[in-house]
């Protein structure tokens, strides 16, 4: 249905309010108002039978249409922010009916659009006769007979009912207009209980979806995964279309970082908002924007926007501080975001940003504490085990020099030769190991000794063993970035070959700089096509 009316005071024009529409005996009015007693308590008791605001209204609309004995019937909930009709529900139109009508009435014109300015009962012989009339779509049913009442939850105009077409041809009466008044008002109270619940329900959900985000972030998942758990759990409870997280950029825009759709959100990541955007400066500043029309509406700039309808745009703030934008848009023409939605997913972004900030300090202290530990052990390998095996060094060093005046000097300084050497090189390993412990663990290293670490310990996965590396002189100092990108590249292709020998075990790595010259030495103990083991590799540069 389509009409739009404010009500007429006394009922419709030309007609006195309690009059009969046709002349008869006091008594037969008494008798047919009697009659109708029944079937308005059944009416008034299948309305308040339910809790759930969508099933109420239906049924409201059905109990009207047959307490009035009325061909169609309609139910528009209006938004008194916006003045219009948000949602229809309708009784006697059939599905082919309704999808006949190229779009249902808002609310902005014609009759309907007058009762949601002046709700008051409104009572027509034939809507085609008043001023106020739009007329109707293409495809929409014939109707004369109007009659429309506002239904008042406290003080509030929730919605406005709407009847047409008296069944058997007659108009509406004035018995009709009070009987679907007293309808209204107890429907009034039975959409007020449904909205409480609802809301509750609603509640209930958002309530659960932050303490589940919260549970999420404080299990210690990476940054990613964290805004990606925001998004995708506020798509769900706002039943938006998309769930997207923005953060700032270092030209002072935002990008979308984290999306959740119902299908691939690859092309929304990594959209940016331009920065001096209007909408921008609201969401730098923490304020939430609320959109009715992504695609039309001038503060929207980005390419994805047309695809879209109604929006919220929620900052993540904690302390103050801006982590980002929770952004939840809905499809076009889909359901605007009312006041209990704006409310609870405004909660539910200042809980989110809070857990993300909780769970970015946990990460620290748990990479803190990581951290002490490493430094922890490399400073009791280095006061304790480097020094040790230094010492013992030293003693072996003296003992090959006193015995090398003895008979058998030859062959013991040999096996003490053999040892002092052993203990050179796991010194050497031993201060290698400290280096990489005292290296942050997540970050890429910037130094030559520790790229050079990185590609041996990435050569330890498909070798199935950690390769042996060591240093001779200040290599840090003396390589050059270009030098140090060709010795890279041959160490990897030593690896690669390595790797490709069979029977490898071990494979030492040997980087000697000097202030004239670096040499990269590779050595493993795979078997060479000819049958021999052991192989080396040797790369040389000037410095």
């Amino acid at each position: 249905m389509t009409p739009h009316a404010p009500e007429h005071p006394e009922g419709a024009p030309g007609r006195e309010p309690g009059t009969p529409d046709a002349a008869g005996p006091a008594e037969y009015a008494r008798s047919a108002e009697s009659a109708s007693l029944p079937v308005l308590l059944e009416a008034v008791l299948a309305v308040g039978s339910e809790l759930e605001l969508h099933s109420t209204l239906q049924h409201l609309v059905d109990s009207a249409a047959d307490l009035c004995a009325a061909r169609y019937a309609a139910l528009g909930v209006v938004d008194p922010e916006r003045g219009r009709l948000t949602e229809l529900f309708t009784s006697g139109l059939t599905a082919a009916q309704r999808a006949a009508i190229p779009r249902l009435p808002d609310g902005r014109t014609g009759l309907l659009g007058a009762l949601i300015g002046d709700p008051r009962p409104l009572l027509l012989d034939d809507v085609a006769q008043d001023p106020r009339s739009a007329g109707f779509p293409p495809g929409h049913p014939p109707m004369r007979g109007f009659l429309g009442v506002p239904i008042r939850v406290h003080t509030e105009v929730f919605g406005n009912l709407y009847l047409t077409e008296k069944r058997g041809g007659g108009p509406f009466t004035d018995e009709d207009l009070s009987l679907l008044r007293v309808l209204a008002s107890q429907a009034g109270i039975a959409i007020g209980n449904a909205r409480l619940y609802d809301t509750a329900r609603r509640r209930e959900r958002w309530i659960e979806g932050a303490a589940a985000v919260t549970t999420t972030l404080l299990a210690g998942r990476p940054a990613a995964d964290a805004l990606m758990c925001v998004a995708e759990r506020a798509r769900l409870l706002a039943d938006a279309t998309a769930g997207v997280v923005l953060q700032p950029t270092p030209e002072g825009g935002m990008e979308i970082v984290a999306a959740s759709t119902h299908g691939d959100p690859g092309d929304l990541v990594g959209t940016t908002i331009a920065p001096g955007s209007a909408v921008l400066e609201q969401l730098l500043g923490g304020e939430p924007v609320f959109i009715e029309d992504s695609a039309t509406d001038p503060r929207m700039t980005t390419r994805v926007r047309e695809r879209f309808g109604p929006s919220m745009m929620l900052p993540l703030q904690s302390g103050g501080r801006l982590i980002g934008t929770l952004a939840l848009p809905r499809a076009r023409g889909g359901r605007p975001y009312d006041a209990v939605d704006r409310l609870l997913a405004s909660q539910f972004a200042s809980q989110a940003a809070l857990a993300l900030v909780l769970a970015g300090a946990q990460h620290d202290r748990e990479q803190l504490a990581v951290y002490e530990d490493r430094d922890r052990i490399a400073r009791d390998l280095h006061d304790l085990v480097v020094q040790r095996l230094f010492a013992t060094e030293m003693m072996l060093e003296s003992t090959k020099k006193r015995s090398a005046s003895a008979a058998s000097g030859d062959t013991v300084g040999a096996e003490l030769g053999r040892a002092v050497d052993e203990l050179d090189s796991t010194i050497q390993e031993v201060r290698t190991a400290i280096f990489a412990l005292q290296q942050p663990p997540t970050d890429a290293p910037t130094t030559f000794r520790g790229r050079v670490l990185r590609e041996t310990g990435g050569a330890a996965v498909p070798l199935g063993f950690q390769p042996s590396v060591r240093f001779a002189g200040a290599v840090d100092a003396l390589v050059p970035e270009s030098v140090a990108a060709e010795l890279l590249a041959a160490l990897r292709s030593a690896l690669a070959a390595a790797h490709r020998r069979a029977d490898v075990t071990s494979i030492e790595v040997e980087v000697d700089a000097v202030p004239d010259r670096v040499r990269l030495t590779v050595t493993d103990d795979g078997r060479t096509p000819a049958g021999t083991r052991g192989t080396t590799l040797t790369w040389e540069s000037p410095l």
